[in-house]
């Protein structure tokens, strides 16, 4: 019969041998392609950068060309050097990302990129990915930061955790604090990924994002910080469970802060099939639904939620068509809304739904033209059929914009 001792020592082995065998995949196994992510994770107000399966919410910079391949983004051989950028600007958030590098590939994790331009460490912020660089070797911050220890990632699934807010940085690397620094030239960008010469294979995947310093925009108590437009039949309430609830319609229920470059993070329940809202954005305080519309519609048609009815929830109301409905009738599910300059999308369950960019001329009213200026934000009473809540509304207005 086995000893105490001789189980202990056995019960120890097998712990290493697990914790060797998640160190030699370094990295989460690749997600579903197009999966929205878990309720509890969008709800805590993750979402997905990469959807698996396409560039969906990307575009590429340089002559570098991208393609997914195994659920994977990597650059096309023989295509030379650059970079892939989301479309969509940020400024403090958590990001996550598993990368795969050969030994010859010079690579990196680039934050705060500027919108066009040169991307460099001097632009932007370089997490790099190349153990043989002698100066900046992976999990390092080009030109800001050095990172402790020696790590080997070639040839093997990596993770990245980085953290950005304000003028800190923290960088984990397969779950270990490789750097803790601070630099204050960038406030906000774009997110992109690097083949520095073309050269070598890099790969990414399971790239998520969660955006930090949200302020609540309702209390749960009462609608303290909000302003009902008169004259239309909308009843917004409080429920008993802490929910911001509309019934019947039409009406406007408007934020008093304004904002305009901004992210903003919702739960939203539709209480009826197929009911019809809408979360106004950069509207004008006090008009009547005249701002930009993202819409609340779980509708599709026969069984093909790729094909959304009335533009889909996280469409832009009469400007782009969601490319999925992602979320159902009677569940919880939440929306995502950034909007950057021109630039706006919309992630529902952390999948993204859309990606728009206004081109149209300058104009004061959403309805008519491009406006750029801030806003309130507003909940849409539809018609008498009304009947949806939503809960932890919270926005955070973005750094301004480089000049």
């Amino acid at each position: 019969m086995a000893s105490l001792g001789d189980l202990r020592r056995l019960a120890l082995v097998l712990v290493a041998l697990c914790l060797g065998a998640l160190q030699s995949r370094g990295a989460s196994a690749s997600v579903t392609p197009g999966a929205a992510l878990p309720a509890k994770e969008a709800a805590a107000g993750w979402i997905r950068l990469f959807d698996g399966e396409s560039l969906f919410g990307w575009t590429p910079r340089g002559a570098a060309q991208w393609k997914v391949e195994d659920g994977a983004l990597t650059p096309v051989p023989g295509t030379g050097p650059g970079y892939l950028c989301t479309t969509s600007e940020f400024a403090d958030f958590e990001l996550r990302a598993d990368f795969w590098t050969d030994a010859v590939v010079n690579s990196g994790v680039f934050l705060r990129c500027p919108t066009s331009g040169a991307i460099t460490p001097v632009t932007s912020y370089e997490v790099n990915i190349y153990d043989a660089h002698e100066k900046w070797p992976t999990g390092s911050i080009n030109e800001v930061g050095r990172r402790r220890g020696k790590m080997k990632t070639v040839g093997r699934w990596n993770r990245y955790e980085i953290r950005a807010e304000g003028d800190r940085f923290v960088i984990r690397l397969n779950g270990r604090k490789v750097l803790d620094a601070r630099d204050g030239k960038h406030a906000r960008g774009v997110i992109a990924l690097q083949t520095l010469t073309g050269q070598g294979v890099v790969k990414f995947r399971d790239i998520r994002l969660r955006p930090l310093g949200g302020r609540p925009l309702f209390n749960g108590k009462d609608l303290t910080g909000w302003r009902v437009v008169p004259g239309h039949p909308s009843v917004y309430s409080v429920t008993h469970e802490g929910w911001l609830n509309v019934k019947n319609g039409n009406g406007d229920l408007q934020t008093d802060s304004q904002f305009g470059d901004f992210i903003l993070q919702l739960d939203i329940l539709s209480n009826g099939q197929h009911l019809n809202s809408g979360v106004f954005f950069r509207a004008i305080p006090g008009e009547f639904w005249q701002g930009y519309e993202s819409q609340i519609r779980n509708q599709w048609e026969g069984e093909d939620r790729s094909k959304p009815v009335d533009f889909g929830t996280g469409g832009i109301y009469r400007r782009q068509a969601a490319r999925r409905v992602v979320s159902t009738d009677g569940e919880w599910f939440t929306k995502t809304l950034v909007a950057n300059g021109r630039h706006m999308a919309v992630w529902i369950n952390g999948f993204q739904v859309s990606d728009w960019t206004d081109e149209r001329p300058e104009n004061s009213n959403p309805r008519q033209g491009y406006r750029g200026a801030p806003g309130v934000i507003s909940l849409q009473g539809h018609d008498p059929t009304t009947d949806l809540s939503f809960r932890k509304l919270r926005a955070v207005e973005l750094p301004p914009a480089r000049p």
